[in-house]
């Protein structure tokens, strides 16, 4: 059962004041969608029926929980960061709850309890609903928003996968421009900032932003209540809220609405400014450009008129506005741009008027997009977060700022909270937008958003050495702007993964896996290097080779049910039909005297560099005995991790490429009986048969232990018990793949694969 955890500065603590790592999964990507009918972003049938969906069966059905959550615990997870939608619970009207959905959440809440999880939940979004191409809204929303869904692919107002008439040739992550265009760029500045550049959108004798946050921290808080009288689950299994999953800014800040911000840096397929998109949503015509997503960045193609012949993205005039029982205050006029009615332009002329309106509030002051995030995203989080602890007292707060955004400043004011998280999310661009491990040269992409560099050319990192030290570095960076606007408290990365379709689903066809191995390396690499915390994006519980992760062309599940071995490595003849191992062999540790790893290979860019080979070390390796069907890549996210660690780490890290894990601290007294550190050792890389693995530490002993409860990670967790001071550990396991050194030099490599970095 897990414990009542308490923050001590930047990390967690247990009852027994030892250090806890939390290392888990999003859970899960299929909540995105409804259950009843069955709704993956690629189904066409019934979309527009929103108001009677169900979302009971949400990430997966109650029966199949065990399977999920074992699987989960034997790969060494603790934490899981559960994902609902304001949807799942106000899909039908406004303050209209679904009591089933909520029950069944509860239900499957107690089933992460018996496995020993801590959970904290997430009110999940991607860019606001399924309707306007992602997830979390209700319908009705965007209907109070005086929006026209069935409109937005005429209009460009919106992408919608589900509305697309060859949803297969739906563009990989276009979804993601959403947020540049005119639904996003209006709902969110709506949902935000309403009061301040909408004071016109009355609605039931409220702002729309005070009448959709209101729906939306009821709604949540309704389900928080329902946790609550549970009576089992506050604190040691549900252990804290995150705020709005990567909140945007809509136009809030935009300092010319006739050009890109600055801060844009996606474009793909169609690419509006604001004006444009507010043109479009309007029935004009526009000529404008295209881009595609290279190896470093979007690049422009050319242009394209988008026509929408008249069809405008707002409700028409004669809608029906009593379906959902709200009054709309009669100097709101439906049928037109809402921000016409703001004298923003005029629709008699299509002259733009106010090309500044938002890059200053009311009372003059400016506003940007660092200002906004200050102003409106607190206002939205203090509230969020108020609301929360009226009724989870002791709930830990995970507060997400926008993405890649520096975070708000809460240190040294009122807002200070001592059990407070800093939960950013980090992506490698390049590797998810091209969808393919560039091991030969990537970019510091925060460096560039900060400023760091006098041209983007400087922010070029060579070789796979360098990219990894530049992910840890990235990293790194963004705890540190944490501590210092935020304030001491820990940092949890709640979205950090890979795309598994890489290079055209080469690996489905192959089963080799060794580019996401090396991605998803070099992600922990990262994260282990700077002794953070984190939840993998993500677990999706029907992802397939065909759909992925069934939303938008995603595919970063570290499950599938189309893969069927643990990893790459591991012969399929080794597993039962249920995808358990079923063959022990003896195998003894290989040398890596003749290796060369990231941690040791020199950063130089003109020098040798890692090559990861998918043959076996050994003639007949030890297959672990762990549940593994559907597992991708486990080479790589199923590691060796401290789990309780008496003292503070100083540092730790699993070596994938010579199977080593070390774990430096500093502990104040010696470990008690009961409350020994306690790490995960995976028996995928440290086999416990034929003394293959052999563990070295400073002092004190060692034993490895059950779990306790029968429910998964049984025989995985090693017990150590020592003394006060500076204390190590190294365990040796079984290297599941080569890693060689090839001394061609890198930048001919380059050259060779046509491969133009500057």
């Amino acid at each position: 059962m897990p414990s009542y955890l308490q923050i001590d500065g930047t990390v967690f603590r247990d009852e027994h004041n030892r250090q806890v790592t939390l290392r888990g999964v999003n859970f899960c990507g299929d909540a995105k969608f409804p259950s009843k009918p069955s709704m993956p972003s690629h189904v066409t049938k019934d979309f527009f029926d929103g108001d009677n969906v169900s979302f009971v069966g949400r990430p997966f059905p109650y029966s199949e929980a065990d399977v999920h959550l074992k699987r989960l615990k034997d790969w060494g997870f603790n934490t899981l960061r559960y994902l609902f939608t304001w949807e799942a619970i106000e899909s039908k009207a406004p303050g209209v709850y679904d009591e089933e959905f909520i029950q069944s959440t509860i239900a499957l809440l107690r089933k992460c309890k018996e496995y020993g999880f801590y959970v904290f939940m997430d009110p999940h979004q991607d860019v606001w609903s399924r309707f306007s191409g992602g997830s979390g809204a209700p319908l009705w929303t965007l209907y109070a928003m005086g929006l026209n869904p069935q409109a937005f692919g005429a209009t460009e107002a919106a992408l919608v996968h589900n509305t697309q008439p060859n949803p297969q040739e739906f563009p990989k992550m276009i979804w993601s421009t959403n947020y540049t265009r005119l639904a996003c760029m209006t709902m969110f500045t709506l949902y935000f900032a309403g009061r301040d550049f909408a004071p016109k959108c009355i609605i039931d004798g409220k702002n729309i932003q005070d009448y959709l946050l209101e729906h939306y921290n009821n709604a949540v808080k309704h389900l928080a209540i329902r946790i609550q009288e549970a009576g089992d689950l506050e604190d040691t299994t549900v252990i804290g809220w995150e705020s709005t999953n990567e909140p945007n800014r809509g136009l809030i800040g935009y300092q010319r609405l006739d050009a890109y911000p600055v801060e844009q840096k996606n474009h793909k397929g169609t690419s509006p400014t604001a004006w444009q998109a507010i043109l479009t949503g309007s029935g004009r015509a526009c000529d404008i450009d295209t881009y595609e997503m290279g190896g470093k960045g979007p690049y422009k193609t050319g242009k394209v008129l988008v026509d929408p012949k008249g069809v405008q993205a707002w409700l028409p005039a004669d809608y029906d506005d009593s379906r959902y029982g709200w009054k709309r205050d009669p100097g709101w006029r439906l049928g037109e741009c809402v921000w016409a009615q703001h004298g923003v332009w005029d629709p008699s002329t299509d002259t733009l008027l106010k090309n500044d309106y938002f890059s200053k509030l009311p009372d003059g002051r400016p506003v940007d997009a660092h200002g906004w995030v200050n102003i409106h995203f607190m206002n939205h989080y203090r509230e969020y977060s108020k609301m929360i602890r009226s009724v989870h007292k002791n709930a830990i707060m995970f507060c997400q700022p926008p993405v890649f955004e520096i975070p708000p400043i809460i240190k040294g004011t009122p807002d200070e909270d001592d059990r407070l998280v800093y939960a950013p999310h980090f992506y490698d661009g390049i590797t998810l937008m091209t969808k393919s491990w560039n091991r030969y040269w990537n970019i510091d992409v925060l460096g560039v958003l900060r400023g760091r560099y006098m041209s983007p050319v400087f922010a070029i990192r060579i070789g796979e050495t360098a990219i990894r030290n530049c992910f840890k570095e990235q990293l790194t960076a963004m705890r540190e702007e944490g501590i210092q606007n935020i304030g001491q408290t820990p940092c949890l990365f709640s979205e950090i993964g890979i795309p598994y379709d890489m290079d055209n689903k080469a690996a489905y066809a192959t089963g080799d896996y060794s580019s996401q191995i090396r991605a998803l390396d070099a992600n922990h690499y990262a994260l282990e290097g700077s002794n953070l915390n984190f939840t993998l994006w993500t677990y999706a519980a029907t992802n397939d080779h065909t759909w992925g992760d069934q939303w938008n062309g995603e595919d970063l599940s570290i499950f599938s049910v189309d893969d069927n071995a643990i990893s790459s490595s591991i012969p399929a003849s080794y597993l039962d039909k249920n995808g358990n191992v079923t063959v022990s062999t003896t195998a003894t540790a290989s040398s890596a005297s003749d290796s060369i790893t990231s941690s040791s290979a020199s950063a130089t860019p003109n020098t040798s560099y890692m090559s990861l080979d998918m043959k076996k070390q050994n003639p007949t390796p030890t297959p672990p005995t762990t549940t593994v069907a559907g597992s991708r890549a486990a080479e790589a996210f199923i590691r060796a991790a401290p789990i309780a660690t008496n003292g503070r780490i100083i540092k730790y890290g699993f070596d994938l490429a010579k199977a080593v894990f070390e774990l430096k601290l500093e502990a104040e007294a010696p470990t008690r009986e009961d409350a020994p550190t306690e790490v995960f050792v995976p028996k995928l890389h440290f086999p416990r048969d034929g003394g293959a693995t052999k563990v070295v530490v400073s002092g004190g002993r060692t034993e490895f232990v059950d779990d306790g409860n029968g429910k998964g990670g049984g025989g995985n967790v090693l017990r150590w018990w020592h003394n006060e001071g500076e204390q190590t550990i190294r365990i040796t396991g079984v290297r599941t793949m080569d890693v060689e050194v090839e001394d061609t030099n890198l930048a001919l490599q380059l050259c060779d694969r046509a491969c133009s970095v500057m």
